[in-house]
């Protein structure tokens, strides 16, 4: 089926109120947790307006980088999750949107905290603090700011504690302590388990241990297939074979009265290394005059301008970039919903003067400033369908 998302695809001129903004409250990833614990009456839960079927036990699959249309396109690799794809979305056979911009560190805090990123604060990869002036890294945390400072609203997870609901998360060890988890993830237990087959044995055993229960668990590998090989690669699908089979391994030791989704934070899309598919900032006079700090990824970029020069950052990216990306102010990027219906006071600062979503195949890379993220294959971020849709796939005991 063709997504809504789809409709901006081709429109010329590009006009930012074009860009096909998530769907904040009705079937976007800070929707999930709130949806599958209605059941629950959480008090103090984000309201939302997606319905799904309650559980008792409830457990949330989150594979990084497993976009929607992704899954439609290797049915061979996948042949479980494809068989799932009428299952999305309470039985609608939809995709899930991400979120603005479509990146992990966004897209858990959305996850984690019932909120769209205006809320909860997660802009982007990075960001500026508007209090020092410099640019926040969300993903690794740098340069270090309080955490609870930074994203102050309680997660899901210690709202579910707080009612009494048996909550876990079990991922990665390395996660265990990071402040992305603390903003994001925190309340009930963290059990870390090295490979995916643990953490979906655990994970059922966790669901088990109590008659209500809420439980989080995530891979990560597929996603750091996609950046180093592309969604292209040999690599790239053996991972997605190994995604299909922890699913599967998890469905199948589900306990009674269970739900199981199967969601992710992103999709992502292969950008060519060439001059027009990736564009130098750092070596392009025009896209820099103006610019006092750059932000964002390659496809989803903020713009911060120096003091006076915000209208004329954003007539010259538009100029030169408005026949393939979305640009838009940071007011009318707010006003048109891309964070989330009401940005907190708070967040609004870390926005970009200029917001840069790419529609094409393209990126807005810096081969100094940002060498490690440049040289990526695979890429994600803005509102283009293929890294924008998300799964909400289900399975019931």
């Amino acid at each position: 089926m063709v997504h809504p998302l789809a409709d901006a695809y081709g429109a010329a001129p590009l006009d930012p109120r074009t860009a096909p903004a998530p769907d904040y409250g009705t079937g976007a990833l800070c929707d999930v947790i709130p949806a599958a614990v209605a059941g629950f009456a959480v008090p103090g839960m984000p309201a939302t307006r997606l319905e799904l079927a309650p559980a008792d036990r409830v457990c949330v699959f989150l594979v990084d980088g497993l976009g929607w249309e992704l899954i439609q396109r290797h049915p061979d690799e996948a042949p479980y999750l494809t068989s799932l794809l009428p299952t999305s979305r309470g039985g609608t056979g939809r995709p899930l949107t991400a979120g603005f911009p479509a990146t992990t560190a966004t897209s858990l805090a959305s996850v984690g905290t019932g909120l769209p990123p205006g809320a909860h604060g997660l802009t982007g990869y990075t960001t500026l603090n508007p209090d020092t002036g410099r640019l926040m890294n969300q993903l690794r945390w740098q340069p270090w700011t309080a955490p609870d400072v930074w994203q102050p609203h309680p997660t899901v997870f210690e709202l579910a504690e707080a009612a009494g609901i048996a909550t876990c998360q079990v991922s990665s060890p390395t996660f265990a302590n990071t402040p992305l988890t603390k903003v994001a993830l925190s309340g009930g237990t963290f059990h870390g388990r090295l490979t995916g087959e643990e953490r979906m044995d655990l994970a059922a055993d966790r669901l088990a241990a109590a008659d209500r229960s809420l439980v989080y668990t995530y891979y990560s590998e597929l996603d750091a297939m996609g950046h180093r090989h592309g969604v292209d690669s040999d690599a790239w699908r053996g991972q997605l074979m190994m995604v299909d089979r922890l699913v599967q391994r998890l469905a199948g030791q589900l306990p009674a009265r269970s739900a199981l989704y199967v969601t992710a934070d992103h999709g992502m899309i292969d950008v060519a290394f060439d001059e027009e598919s990736r564009i130098d900032f750092d070596e392009d006079w025009e896209l820099r005059a103006g610019v006092a700090v750059l932000g964002g990824e390659g496809r989803a970029r903020h713009v911060y301008a120096v003091p006076g020069a915000a209208g004329d950052v954003l007539a010259v990216w538009s100029e030169v970039l408005g026949d393939r990306m979305w640009v838009a102010s940071r007011d009318e990027a707010v006003a048109m919903g891309w964070f989330g219906p009401r940005p907190e006071p708070r967040v609004l600062g870390r926005i970009g003067d200029v917001v840069a979503a790419a529609r094409d195949d393209m990126a807005i890379v810096a081969y100094r400033t940002e060498p490690r993220e440049s040289k990526m294959i695979g890429l994600h971020g803005s509102m283009a369908p293929v890294e924008q849709l998300v799964p909400l796939l289900e399975v019931r005991s």
